[in-house]
């Protein structure tokens, strides 16, 4: 079953904990701090997103959240990093060779605009960074069948929309992709203006009235940095 937005998903068949073998057994989520932004955005998210692995997935989690300073990342063996905020992105020399180091070494980054804007500080800035560490043309846009919108649940249409695109804050458009650099084939580093930080940042107590709980996308891009 598609993501309608009707209709609750059925996930894919369970998944076999011997595809999770190359990484940890245990899913930490980890997020990047950078020193000329406010990193730190979206703070019930994570707990959000680690209950949804518990109740859809077999994954084995660490519900404590884990802040990685990027100054300091020299060597990541998290499988999964999140970066975001509202501002400036400028990373210094050190943070530049170090997120550079853990995406090419294997590592994935998902990078979220909370301005979710396509011309905003947040978004100029951060290309601009992506742009010179990996070149003008690596950060492309991902194709709306890509496997990452199967790894777990199905969508059919590509990313699914974020009520906070339409809120008269950002660019008011929604966005109908993701973008992502691949490295050797694989997402290295998948970019949305969708804004979904926000989207997921709710009172837990406020899931049980939600007819489709958003943060399931959250399950197939992490399922997808796992084990792809």
């Amino acid at each position: 079953m598609t993501d309608s937005g009707n209709a609750p998903l059925a996930p894919k068949a369970r998944l076999n904990a011997a595809r999770f073998e190359r990484r940890s057994a245990d899913f930490v989520f980890s997020r990047f701090q950078y020193a000329s932004g406010d990193w730190d955005v979206d703070q019930r998210m994570p707990a959000n997103l680690l209950n949804s692995l518990i109740e859809y997935t077999t994954i084995e989690i660490d519900s404590r959240e884990r802040i990685i300073p990027l100054a300091q990342a020299e060597r990541i063996s998290a499988p999964f990093c999140y970066l975001t905020g509202h501002r400036l992105v400028q990373f210094s020399g050190r943070e530049r060779d170090n997120f550079e180091t853990y995406v090419n070494n294997g590592g994935f980054v998902f990078v979220d605009d909370c301005n979710h804007d396509i011309d905003g500080l947040f978004a100029r800035s951060f290309e601009s960074q992506m742009a010179a560490i990996f070149g003008p043309e690596a950060l492309q846009k991902l194709p709306n069948d890509h496997e990452l919108y199967s790894s777990f649940f199905e969508y059919e249409n590509g990313p699914p929309a974020a009520s906070v695109e339409m809120n008269g804050w950002g660019d008011d458009i929604v966005h109908d992709y993701l973008k992502a650099i691949r490295i050797n084939g694989r997402i290295g580093v998948l970019y949305s203006n969708k804004d979904y930080g926000c989207e997921w940042d709710f009172d837990f107590r406020n899931k049980r009235w939600m007819s489709i709980d958003p943060t399931r996308f959250g399950v197939n891009i992490i399922v997808h940095a796992m084990t792809a």
